[in-house]
């Protein structure tokens, strides 16, 4: 019989969560390194007069608080340290009627005065049994004030009287509280506990569940009985008492993994269109972008774990899966998964601050498809190191010349750029590359070169080729020189002398000093920062024309200001955007006050 027909009417029905609530230590699911302790406590009588309950939701923290205060006052103790459940005490703690228990929400009673009327209560002694316990939930919420005003009888309290403060966020607590107690860390109940608890409950209730969609419900919850009881109520009543796989992931809004491997075999194979076409299916389902993308990162997170045995453990999927993702894992590269998982982080951590969240996703998709393209891996001595691959051969062209006669007696060699001229080759046969070609040529200077019968080396090549080539003789680069240094600095302060608004500027280059550092490097000396602003804004036409005389791409230089007195900056050099704000609206009010009527932000 289902969970919901056994529910005859809504006024009886209760939640798995409370309905399922522990009864006994050994009935709480995840915290055996908690039990055991509190259990032996109470058999060898060494019980803390204020305990501490550490960790996050839904693990037993609560209900521990109420099993230890219920078997500590059992008038029939167990050898084992359990409650009997039998005795008046028990039976009054089970119906909630006892008097020995106390509980506070410090979410809700967080002042002083709450703590006050709670230390008043502490004075009296327990009408039956042996303690009072008082329970102080989510005691992270009290004030600094309300805490102060707990520690005196916190740290001192009467021999009957214990305590038990409850906390998600431990950090917040003042250490003067956390010193006056014995503390227990809580941690997460794993997913084969929740799924075993689960099994449990789903037996009792003649539910039918397959097992893998109790594992999903088990991840979801995240280390949170009450979520995973909660989510499986819901789930209950969704199928009408059939909880399968495919119901579960429906109910959850979760991505079944089957997408992510059918994505992960489109990009491995470049095939961008079925990828695109695949996150086209899964954005009609209702999935969110910043959903996919995390559920993408998992995979390859998975995937990654998967590829070492000793880290398979690691690997939190549904019963079954294991097996699939070591065969896709063996598959991928390592490199791949490191960069994809790169990849996806920086999308994911930006995918809030997008317009267009589906480009955003989409363009997360085309870098994964040509990742394994655009990333080789290759050996270099041993390291790995990335190298691009390039996506088409580079073509040269070249056109061999014979060279011309020349004397036995007197050979050199020559460089000859040899460029087509035939404008529709060019346009055709592009790119063209302007090969250098040697040639013999007499042992003076190339530009004089002369032949056998005495003409020009150039002349008799322009003669043999025809107007089909324009030939002309390389220049070598020349190194630096005070004399032409100064002649082309010169001379670049003449060619700007027509430009406006250059009057300064030239008066600076004229007046600065130059100093060669070594063949194509030199420094420039001037008397002010402004001087040098000038020479800066300068720099990119300068150094083109200082590497076109000396026929030299290296040539470059840098600016400095000579050592004296410093120059008085401008003040407005030396505000930044604020200052520079604030001194308009100091000097004209008007400009404030229409920026605080509009309500304007200033970009600073």
């Amino acid at each position: 019989m289902h969970l919901l027909k056994l529910r005859v009417a809504m006024d009886k029905f209760i939640v798995s969560a409370r309905k399922y609530r522990p009864q006994t230590f050994d009935t709480v699911v995840g915290q055996q390194h908690i039990t055991t302790t509190l259990k032996n406590a109470i058999k060898n009588n060494q019980l803390a007069h204020a305990f501490l309950f550490c960790g996050p939701r839904g693990v037993g923290k609560t209900t521990c608080a109420r099993i230890l205060a219920k078997t500590i006052n059992c008038e029939n103790l167990q050898p084992d340290g359990e409650a009997c459940n039998t005795c008046n005490s028990c039976r009054s703690f089970n119906e909630g009627t006892s008097l020995n228990i106390h509980e506070l929400d410090a979410a809700s009673n967080n002042s002083v005065d709450d703590i006050r009327t709670l230390v008043e209560q502490v004075r009296f002694m327990p009408q039956a049994g042996k303690y009072k316990v008082y329970i102080v939930d989510e005691v992270h919420m009290l004030s600094t004030a309300a805490f102060n005003a707990f520690l005196k009888t916190l740290e001192e309290p009467p021999p009957y009287a214990i305590f038990i403060l409850a906390t998600t966020e431990k950090h917040k607590i003042i250490p003067t509280i956390l010193s006056r107690c014995q503390i227990f860390d809580f941690k997460r109940i794993t997913t084969n506990d929740t799924v075993e608890h689960l099994e449990e409950i789903v037996e009792k209730e003649d539910i039918k569940a397959e097992k893998p969609a109790l594992q999903v419900i088990a991840q979801k919850s995240e280390g949170c009985m009450r979520d995973a009881l909660s989510i499986l109520d819901k789930i209950v009543s969704f199928t009408n008492g059939e909880v399968t796989y495919q119901n579960t992931l429906e109910h959850l809004n979760i991505l079944d993994e089957d997408y992510y491997f059918k994505l992960l075999d489109h990009l491995l194979q470049q095939d961008i269109g079925s990828a695109m076409l695949l996150y086209n299916e899964i954005n009609s389902k209702g999935f969110e972008g910043d959903m996919v993308l995390s559920g993408f990162s998992e995979f390859i997170r998975n995937l990654l774990v998967s590829k070492n045995a000793k880290a398979a453990a690691l690997l939190d999927v549904v019963e079954g899966m294991q097996e699939r993702y070591a065969q896709k894992a063996g598959q991928v590269s390592m490199s791949y998964l490191v960069s994809a998982l790169n990849i996806l982080n920086e999308f994911e951590i930006n995918y809030k601050m997008a317009r267009n969240k589906r480009l955003h996703v989409e363009l997360a998709l085309i870098k994964l498809n040509y990742l394994q393209q655009a990333l080789e891996l290759v050996n270099d001595n041993g390291n790995a190191i990335k190298k691009k691959r390039v996506d088409g051969p580079v073509i040269y062209k070249t056109k061999t010349i014979e060279a011309a006669p020349v004397s036995p007696a007197k050979k050199t060699e020559a460089k000859l750029v040899i460029q087509q001229a035939d404008p529709v080759m060019q346009e055709r046969e592009q790119p063209v590359i302007k090969p250098v070609q040697k040639s013999q040529t007499a042992t003076t200077k190339p530009a004089a070169a002369k032949t056998a019968n005495g003409r020009s080396l150039l002349d008799t090549l322009r003669e043999k080729v025809g107007a089909d080539y324009n030939i002309e003789e390389v220049r070598d680069a020349e190194a630096l020189t005070d004399a032409k240094l100064s002649e082309a600095w010169n001379e670049y302060a003449v060619s700007i002398e027509t430009l406006p608004n250059k009057h300064s500027t030239i008066q600076t280059i004229r007046n600065a000093k130059l100093h060669i550092e070594a063949d194509n490097f030199f420094t420039v000396t001037v008397h002010a920062l402004t001087q040098q602003k000038f020479i800066e804004q300068e720099r990119t036409m300068l150094c083109d024309f200082l590497q076109t005389a000396f026929n030299n791409r290296s040539i470059n230089f840098k600016t400095f200001i000579e050592a004296g007195e410093q120059e008085a900056i401008p003040i407005h050099l030396t505000l930044n955007s604020r200052q520079k704000f604030e001194r308009i609206a100091e000097k004209y009010p008007l400009v404030k006050e229409l920026k605080n009527r509009l309500n304007l932000d200033i970009d600073y």
